[in-house]
């Protein structure tokens, strides 16, 4: 049996926009749903109703619904792996018009790793464990 953990975020009318940068960044295939494909719903028909980024090993999920506004603080999206050029890449892009809170580099358990806050506000950690030069 294949049970996956995708992280979900809520977004307060920018999902759109937020998950067309994850994919300009992480690449991948991303599904939009606006609230408007359903007749008489009550919602803002140009809000995002439902999405998914998927890419060859993760996948992210987001809407603009839900009562209550993200809230990063008590989470952090994590990408693990050994693609020390992609990963860095990630980190980059990710950072761009946000902010990095602790720059990628060399840590005591032997992987490179850092964090950022990227400009939707959402928490993220890089961690390189077996750099591939």
């Amino acid at each position: 049996m294949n049970i996956l953990l995708n992280p979900y975020l809520h977004f307060d009318g920018n999902c759109e926009e937020a998950m067309n940068f994850y994919k300009s960044v992480l690449g991948g295939e991303l599904t939009l749903s606006k609230f408007g494909d359903i007749p008489e719903n009550g919602e803002d028909p140009a809000k995002i109703m439902h999405s998914e980024l998927k890419t060859d090993s993760f996948s992210v999920m987001a809407s603009d619904g839900g009562k209550q506004p993200m809230n990063s603080k008590s989470f952090s999206l994590s990408l693990n792996g050994e693609d020390g050029e992609t990963l860095r890449k990630y980190f980059d892009g990710l950072a761009d018009g946000g902010k990095v809170t602790m720059p990628v580099a060399k840590q005591p358990w032997g992987a490179e790793f850092g964090m950022l806050q990227d400009k939707f506000g959402v928490d993220w950690m890089v961690n390189i464990t077996s750099v591939k030069k």
